[in-house]
């Protein structure tokens, strides 16, 4: 991997890449929270071993780029997409495949509509564009983010611990939790945080609704992946979103929950690979 950091409009960013830089790019987005670590090193490899050129990158208030003060997050959502374009240019890309988890697949669609010439393809994982009656996130995982509020980041072990127990909340049945794997990451993403609790500013962020309404609106051919036991966005957010966009496939994972666990990657990566390849 290379890692680069992105200087522009007044912010950092930072990146990395894998892969041949002349082959198709596929820009990886990480959701709330969650820094670019979580497209894992092999995900990223693995991708560019067939042949794409892959960034992933750390969004605003997490891992190494920019921070704002806890509580007050000087952007918006449509910063964030616009941000996605900010990455595309400082590699000197002018069109990608883009790939969003979770608050990465919303802003992966805002970016779709706000740049439709910069999105080849959208591959939509764990995500909603929040169409009406949907069901709410489960109450577990609201009363686990409830108690995050109190936590010491400041004390690596209980940052450490807080985000195994998240990980552990999100899972889906069907595949066993890799505890060891995950705090190895969870490890790595505080050690490597500028300024860990900026993270929960995500969850205050506000805008970009007028062009999340247009999702119908949306070209680029879709890839909807959505696990069965996704209990922050329920799977009938992942049926409703296929069904939002003109033509879009959807990919259901069985038993899978708010996760990218290894065990799914392979049909992952293959659903990518194909989707992606039809667009060259």
């Amino acid at each position: 991997m290379n890692e680069q950091m992105l200087r522009v409009d007044g912010i950092e960013l930072c990146t990395e890449s894998f892969g041949n830089p002349n082959a198709p790019a596929v820009l990886l987005i990480m959701g709330a929270t969650a820094s670019m670590i979580w497209w894992e090193d092999e995900f990223c490899q693995r991708l560019a071993d067939q042949g794409r050129y892959v960034i992933r990158y750390d969004n605003r208030d997490v891992g190494r780029s920019t921070t704002y003060e806890p509580g007050q997050p000087g952007y918006t959502l449509e910063d964030m997409a616009d941000d996605a374009i900010r990455v595309l240019e400082g590699y000197g890309i002018s069109q990608a495949h883009f790939v969003g988890m979770s608050l990465g697949g919303l802003l992966t669609m805002l970016a779709a509509v706000r740049h439709p010439q910069k999105v080849l393809t959208a591959t939509l994982v764990m995500t909603s564009a929040f169409a009406p009656g949907l069901p709410p996130m489960e109450e577990k995982v609201e009363a686990f983010f409830a108690a995050a509020a109190n936590v010491d980041l400041t004390n690596e072990q209980a940052a450490v611990d807080q985000t195994v127990e998240k990980w552990k909340i999100l899972k889906g049945s069907k595949h066993p939790c890799d505890e060891e794997r995950i705090r190895r990451l969870a490890i790595q993403e505080v050690r490597r945080a500028s300024r860990l609790s900026s993270m929960f500013n995500h969850g205050l962020l506000t805008g970009g609704e007028s062009d999340i309404a247009r999702v119908h609106e949306i070209e680029a051919p879709a890839l909807v992946i959505h696990g069965t036991e996704d209990p922050i966005l329920p799977y009938e957010h992942g049926v409703a979103l296929a069904n939002q966009i003109p033509g879009a496939v959807l990919l259901t994972l069985e038993g899978t929950g708010h996760e990218l666990h290894r065990d799914d990657w392979e049909r992952m990566i293959d659903a990518i690979i194909n989707h992606t390849a039809r667009a060259q």
